[in-house]
This record gives C-alpha cells, sequence and structure tokens, in this order.
C-alpha cells in the first residue's frame, strides 16, 4: 500500500464537491465520456483515500492522458480551438485530481479549478451562471483553507462558512474595480464555440429558412427607447439586404461588401435607442432605417444595413439613431439599380408575363406597386407556416397554384414581379415588432419574429420599403405571429413547455418578464459597462473626467477600502488594551524574579498585595502599579498607557539586582 496521503479529508471532500459544480455549467458541451471519466477518477481517488488503492504508475497516467486527448480529438475533430481547449482543461482538471499527492499539487488543482469556472463564461453570460459560479468558487476556496494545517482541517462546515465569508468580505474591492478599473480591449478575439448552436438569419434566404425560423423561442435581441417606443407596425428592424436571385435563393451581391457609404438625407425626427444584440456569429448590427450607430469598428453599408468589422461572438450592446422618413438614395447609381433588376435568364414564364401585362396596365412604378399589394390583398391568399411544396418554377407555383406561404414567399414573389416589370426591388431580411415588457421599458425580439418585406426603387423618392405580408395577413405586422396563425394553431407548436405558449395566463406572464427584465439589466450594465458607457457613466456621476482622474480615483479609493479592511481586521481601538495586559504580563515576570509568582486564578489586586508583603521595601511601587492597572482594566479611569510604563519603570530601578538560578537577574 502507499503511504498515507498529506492531502487533509475536508480539502479533498471540498475538490470532489468543486469538480461537480466546476463541471455543471460546461455539461451541455462536454462529450459524454468526459462524465464517466470524472466518475472513474473520483472513484479511484476515494479508494487511494481510504488505502484500498495505490496512486496510477507512470505508465497509467501516460495512458488516461493519451486517452483523453484522443476522446477530444474524436469528439471535437481537433485539439486546437476553444471547444477543445476546454475540453482538454476539464480533462486536466478531472486527472489532476487523481495523481495528486501534496499540498502543492492540491494548489495547482484549486487554481485549475478557478480557471475553469471562468471559461463557462465563453459559453454563457447569463445571470443564471453569474449566480451559480459563486458555488464552485465557494467551495475551492473551502478547500484551500482545508489545506492549511489548523483547527478547521477536521471540520467541514465551518470550513465553508470561512469560504463564504472571506467572498462576501472581497466584493466591495470587486464592485470598487468593476466600477472604476479602465475597461482594456481583448488582446485576442475567441470565435464561438462551434458546439454552441446559433440561431438567426443568414446571408441568403429561401422561403423555407424563415418559416423555421419562426418556430425558434430563441433571444435576437433586446432595444430600449429613449422616449415612447413606436407603435408596432413602424418596427421594422433590418439586418441584411438580399438582391440576387438564383431562382430558388435570395442572397447578397458581392458588391453590397464593398465600403461605400449610401447618398440619403435626414429628414424628420430621429429615434435613439440600444439594443443588446445576442451571439449571431454573423457581422451585420440590427436597426430601424435609416440608422446610425457609434459602435467602435461598425459602419453603414451601401445597402444601408449596419456590419461590423467582426462577427458578433458576445452579447453586444450598442447604440443606434434612426431616421425613419429619412430619404435614401434619391438619385440611385448605375450600378446599384442594375444590381436590383437582376433575375435569371429563364425560369417562372407565368410571373414575367404577369409583370409585362402589369407594366403595360401601370406605367409609373407607384402605381404598379399599389396594384400588386392589392392584388394579394383581394386574391385568396393565406399566411402560414406550412406551405405547400412548389416545383421548379418557385414563384410561378407560389403565385398562381398554392398561395399559400409566409414573408418570405410574399417578398420574394413581388420583388421578382417588380423586377421582371422594370422596377428596380431586392428583399430586406430581418425582424419585424417585438414583445414589450413594462418591467423593464423594452422590446425583445426573439427569433419567430424574423421577418422579410420589400424595397423597391423610384426616381427622387429614392428606396421606398412595402410589406406585401400586410396584404395578406395585417394581424401578423400589427398583432404579433401569435395572432396571424390563430386558426392554423401552428405557433411554437414544436415547444409545448415554453412559457411564452402561455402568455395567457397572467401570473406566469408576469413572472416570465419580470425574471427577463433581471436577465436584461444584467446584460445592459454588467457585461454592457465597457470603454464608453464606463466614460459615460463616471462623468453622468462625478462630472467631466480623465483617465487621469479615474486611475487616481481608483488608487485612492483602492487605499480607502483596503484602510478600512485593515481597521476591521486588526481593530486599533483594541490594541490599548491588549498593551496593559502586555505591561502586567512584565510586572509578574519583574516580580517571578525576586520570588513572587502569581498564582493560577489569582486576582491582580491580591497577587500586589501578596507582593508588598514580600517586598516591603518596593511595596509603594507596587501598590502605585497596581492601583493604575486596576483604574484601566477595571474601573475604566482616566489613568494612560504611559502611566502604567512609568510605575512599571519605577518598579523596575525600586527593585534590587539578585541571583536566583545561577543567573543575573
Amino acid at each position: 500500500m502507499s503511504a498515507p496521503i498529506s492531502i487533509p479529508r475536508v480539502s479533498l471532500s471540498w475538490l470532489l464537491v468543486a469538480q461537480v459544480l466546476v463541471i455543471i455549467p460546461h455539461l451541455a458541451h462536454l462529450p459524454v465520456w468526459i462524465i464517466a471519466l470524472w466518475l472513474g477518477c473520483a472513484g479511484w481517488r476515494i479508494q487511494i483515500f481510504r488505502m484500498r488503492a495505490r496512486y496510477p504508475n507512470a505508465w497509467a497516467k501516460a495512458g488516461l492522458m493519451l486517452g483523453a486527448a484522443v476522446g477530444v480529438f474524436v469528439s471535437r475533430g481537433s485539439l486546437v480551438g476553444l471547444d477543445a481547449g476546454v475540453v482538454l482543461l476539464i480533462a486536466a482538471f478531472i486527472l489532476k485530481m487523481l495523481e495528486m499527492h501534496t499540498r502543492r499539487d492540491a494548489l495547482v488543482l484549486i487554481f485549475l479549478g478557478f480557471f475553469a469556472v471562468v471559461t463557462a463564461y465563453l459559453f454563457d453570460d447569463s445571470i443564471q451562471l453569474a449566480l451559480f459560479s459563486l458555488l464552485p468558487v465557494t467551495t475551492l476556496l473551502a478547500a484551500l483553507i482545508g489545506l492549511q494545517q489548523s483547527g478547521l482541517a477536521m471540520r467541514p462546515w465551518p470550513t465553508a462558512r470561512l469560504a463564504a465569508g472571506l467572498l462576501v468580505q472581497a466584493l466591495p474591492l470587486m464592485l470598487l474595480l468593476f466600477v472604476f478599473f479602465p475597461r482594456l480591449g481583448p488582446l485576442w478575439s475567441l470565435p464561438a464555440p462551434h458546439s454552441k448552436g446559433v440561431t438567426g438569419l443568414s446571408d441568403s434566404m429561401a422561403p423555407a429558412d424563415i418559416a423555421e425560423l419562426s418556430r425558434s423561442t430563441a433571444l435576437a435581441f433586446r432595444a430600449s427607447f429613449e422616449g415612447a417606443v413606436p407603435p408596432r407596425d413602424q418596427l421594422y428592424w433590418r439586418a441584411l439586404t438580399l438582391e440576387r436571385f438564383d431562382g430558388r435563393r435570395w442572397s447578397q451581391a458581392s458588391a453590397a461588401q464593398l465600403p461605400l457609404a449610401p447618398a440619403w438625407e435626414k429628414r424628420g425626427e430621429p429615434l435613439r435607442y440600444s439594443i443588446v444584440m445576442q451571439p449571431s456569429s454573423q457581422r451585420w448590427l440590427f436597426g430601424l432605417d435609416v440608422a446610425e450607430t457609434t459602435l467602435d469598428q461598425a459602419r453603414q453599408m451601401n445597402d444601408f444595413r449596419l456590419q461590423r468589422q467582426q462577427p458578433v461572438e458576445r452579447s453586444l450592446l450598442y447604440q443606434v439613431t434612426s431616421w425613419p422618413q429619412a430619404l435614401r438614395e434619391p438619385a440611385g447609381t448605375a450600378t446599384g439599380l442594375r444590381r436590383a433588376l437582376q433575375l435569371p435568364a429563364t425560369g417562372d414564364p407565368r410571373s414575367r408575363v404577369w409583370a409585362a401585362e402589369l407594366k403595360r396596365r401601370y406605367p409609373q412604378p407607384e402605381e404598379l406597386v399599389q396594384a400588386l399589394l392589392g392584388h394579394f390583398n383581394r386574391e385568396p391568399y393565406g399566411y402560414t407556416l406550412r406551405p405547400p411544396q412548389v416545383g421548379v418554377n418557385s414563384i410561378d407555383d407560389f403565385l398562381f397554384e398554392t398561395r399559400n406561404g409566409f414573408c418570405a414567399h410574399y417578398a420574394g414573389a413581388m420583388t421578382f414581379v417588380l423586377r421582371a416589370a422594370g422596377i428596380p426591388a431586392r428583399v430586406v431580411a430581418g425582424y419585424q415588432g417585438g414583445e414589450y415588457n413594462p418591467s423593464g421599458n423594452y422590446l425583445q425580439v426573439r427569433q419567430f419574429d424574423a421577418h422579410a418585406w420589400v424595397e423597391y426603387w423610384q426616381a427622387g423618392r429614392g428606396w421606398v420599403s412595402v410589406d406585401p405580408t400586410f396584404q395578406v395577413a395585417p394581424e401578423r405586422i400589427e398583432q404579433g405571429l401569435e395572432e396571424a396563425l390563430a386558426d392554423e394553431q401552428s405557433f411554437l407548436e414544436s415547444s409545448p413547455f415554453s412559457p411564452l405558449r402561455y402568455r395567457q395566463l397572467g401570473w406566469l406572464n408576469q413572472l416570465r418578464l419580470s425574471w427577463d427584465s433581471l436577465n436584461y439589466g444584467w446584460q445592459r450594465w454588467v457585461l454592457g459597462y465597457q470603454g464608453a458607457q464606463q466614460l459615460e457613466t463616471l462623468q453622468r456621476w462625478f462630472g467631466r473626467i480623465d483617465a487621469r482622474w479615474i486611475a487616481l480615483s481608483l488608487v485612492g479609493g483602492g487605499g480607502l477600502l483596503l484602510s478600512l479592511l485593515a481597521l476591521w481586521l486588526f481593530k486599533p481601538w483594541q490594541r490599548e488594551r491588549d498593551l496593559q495586559r502586555r505591561l502586567f504580563q512584565r510586572f509578574e515576570q519583574l516580580l517571578a524574579r525576586h520570588a513572587v509568582r502569581r498564582a493560577p486564578g489569582e486576582g491582580a489586586r491580591a497577587y500586589a498585595e501578596r507582593a508588598m508583603q514580600a517586598l516591603p521595601e518596593q511595596a509603594q511601587a507596587i501598590r502605585a502599579f497596581a492601583a493604575a492597572y486596576e483604574a484601566q482594566q477595571y474601573a475604566g479611569g482616566d489613568a494612560s498607557v504611559v502611566d502604567l510604563r512609568m510605575h512599571l519603570r519605577a518598579l523596575r530601578r525600586a527593585l534590587p539586582w539578585r541571583f536566583t538560578t545561577g543567573r543575573r537577574e
């Protein structure tokens, strides 16, 4: 059998608990074999502690490490990258427990655990995870305390209470650093984990894509307005513009990526609002037309969408100003208008013939557009998430055969007909509407709010937005998808337990909205508290400030906080009483050298009286010291420590030198 381990039982117990708590937030993106690895290693470790098993030898450790590496490669396809790196970290965290011999090994394991806690935020930055992460941090602190050879080494619950107390004591300093410490940009950028599915719009669109997206309850973004929230029928959130059609799918034109600012004129009153966008792994941002943002490394593209240089891999807060009444490219450009007229060389012949007929009957673009919208309104078209299948000529089949579809069917068909009639047009994909949350006075826009509409170009008026879906299902625009699909009952049919399906239950809906408001506050004021917002907040509190002021405030505030903490820990107001006791101990030592020792439990007065009898020549000095000590210690007298030192010094001078144990005293 191996020698007894040097890790206290309490520390080992808390480390085992900490490993469970550290792994739990990672369960959604960890392979199953990691759980089996932990169960095996934890059981082995417990048997080692019970002296029923040996530590793994070098060959066993090498085999476990190699097996973990192979497992990561098989499950993640690589040993490099964020997904693989996190799995390797968790595997190392588990294997280190098995080979832990000494206190140094335990310290390495604890610090590795703290790092593993932080990596969970790469996958989830919600308030739920933030609150939960306090548990593994507390248990890791408890394990660290348990490593110390003290009275707590065998008492688990006092160890946990002390760990929690240390965490609470650190909160003021953490808060101070959070508020004042300058926000620095990341030294590197990490891509979104591949194992984390991101639901949202893609850079191309077929009708079925939007219909499928509208079955998802995932959050796309939240928006807070300065002032009143605009009416729902004005909330068209542009994400991207689709100009290229291949007969089946609409996609972005390559020229749309050119950094050319479009020509437009600001008109009317602007809307100012902020958006907290969820990770999308795409570069485009959301905004109402026509949108501008002050976000770093983001700009308005030549098709009026907002785009960022890097994909949105984390929750992103940005400010937007929009001009709904703006005049967009009234003159147009030859290349841009040519792109907005592109059609496949062949296909959908009936739609092309119909477009030519409309052109003949309505020579003015605005008249033709209104005629086309009226056609959708009058004819028996239907709005459904279960559209019939269409053939090769998808536009023809939808317009003249099936006549049932989703917003992408109507937007795509109208854009095709307008182009065939010689009117530049394009499809705009994004979101429409949003649910108002009165608890936080903001809109929450989800994936089922995904929408597509049309904008066409007219000389002098520029790009004009129209929505053919409104002609077929106005309740979709005015009330939302749930109302539009009330007869069909297909709203969230694949999510029977989603609380969004039970919004008619007042208490449940209020609970859902309140919890969402709490999460939004966390994202907006905690995760979004970055450089610009930090400076803006501090300037609102303290007036005009700069980086130097922040640095001085940080140093001064930190010094003040540390001073208060030192006062609380060292309690200097108790030091005078402690000094009195030390002076009395010196008094005892001085008399003990002259064979007058204090008996256990003997009071100060009784001891002094006995000393005066034994040393009558020094009785006055002994009485003076004892009286001063009693006045301070028991009667709350006015005598000070200086008086005690003076009386003790007088007694030392009064006592003779003598030898009691063969040495000079």
